[in-house]
């Protein structure tokens, strides 16, 4: 659960179930990201670095505009210049 809890263990799932991985699951693993990366047919690491790039927008660590894709919200990149 260490995506959510904050314990540092990716691995464990507290006893909750991996999210995504496991019907009633609700811990977001390693497992969750294996899956994750599985269903969108790329390497695990890229999936972690999207999600982190994404989470640096989203907590205003990165620059970044919200534009609208089909009632979404999009996290793009504004440049630094």
């Amino acid at each position: 659960m260490c995506y959510n809890c904050g314990c540092q263990m990716p691995d464990n799932d507290m006893g909750k179930g991996h999210a995504g991985a496991e019907m009633q699951g609700k811990s977001i693993t390693n497992k969750t990201m294996r899956e994750a990366s599985r269903s969108m047919g790329q390497p695990e690491d890229e999936a972690k670095k999207n999600v982190l790039n994404l989470l640096e927008k989203v907590l205003g660590k990165r620059p970044s505009r919200i534009t609208k894709v089909d009632g979404y919200d999009r996290y793009e990149d504004v440049s630094s210049g």
